[in-house]
């Protein structure tokens, strides 16, 4: 190939720029009715939203809940749910998606290929960290805003520490589940497609508003 052909090949190939799933969707900074917020959304020092994650999912196959369940306890020391609720041990959370079926998370992604690689062979995987857009929520208010449209019951006595849910929210699929609390109260991980993010926060925007909605840069 000639050099002009090859420098022609080379224009031709976009130049891709990795972007957050939140990008031209959220922005630090408060909306909505004056006062204190009610309603705050969590965001990572540099990046929108929880960027950064390792997000996997898995699937045991038929007969092999018990061989994936000693390996996850072995490597994490976790004991892999069996109702919808979540496991959580030194950054890494296990929630619960169905008969059979989790969500692996981690803070981040150093060693998240090694850790799949030891489940390799023990359950189907597919890494879901670029398909996935992640936001934690919290405040006085939250529970308000979100009663708006989530169907799950989120009160303590019903939905308490460790609960995770499947649900549908503005007709969006919508994977949820409750962290330990934080200093601003009750803590909500709410987990959409990619696709979806910009949806989801049209909704949760409109909902939050009347509360003072304040979207914060943290420091994790």
């Amino acid at each position: 190939m000639s050099d002009a052909a090859t420098k022609s090949d080379a224009a031709m190939k976009p130049g891709w720029t990795p972007r957050s799933a939140w990008a031209g969707i959220l922005s630090e900074g408060s909306f909505g009715a004056k006062g204190p917020a009610g309603v705050i959304v969590t965001a990572r020092e540099g990046v929108t939203a929880r960027e950064g994650l390792g997000i996997a999912s898995l699937i045991a196959p038929e007969d092999g809940e018990a061989a994936l369940s000693q390996a996850v306890k072995t490597r994490f020391g976790l004991d892999l749910p069996t109702t919808p609720r979540t496991a959580v041990s030194a950054g890494r959370t296990l929630v619960w998606a169905g008969p059979g079926q989790w969500l692996f998370v981690t803070e981040n992604r150093a060693g998240f290929a090694n850790d799949l690689q030891a489940l390799s062979g023990l359950a189907a995987i597919a890494d879901q960290s670029d398909g996935r857009a992640v936001l934690t929520l919290s405040g006085g208010k939250i529970r308000t805003a979100l009663a708006k449209g989530c169907m799950i019951d989120l009160h303590p006595s019903a939905f308490p520490v460790g609960s995770a849910a499947l649900t549908s929210i503005a007709h969006i699929g919508v994977h949820l589940w409750r962290a330990e609390d934080g200093p601003d109260g009750a803590v909500f991980e709410f987990m959409v497609a990619r696709s979806m993010a910009g949806s989801f926060w049209s909704w949760f925007s409109a909902s939050a508003a009347e509360f003072n909605c304040a979207v914060r840069v943290g420091r994790g």
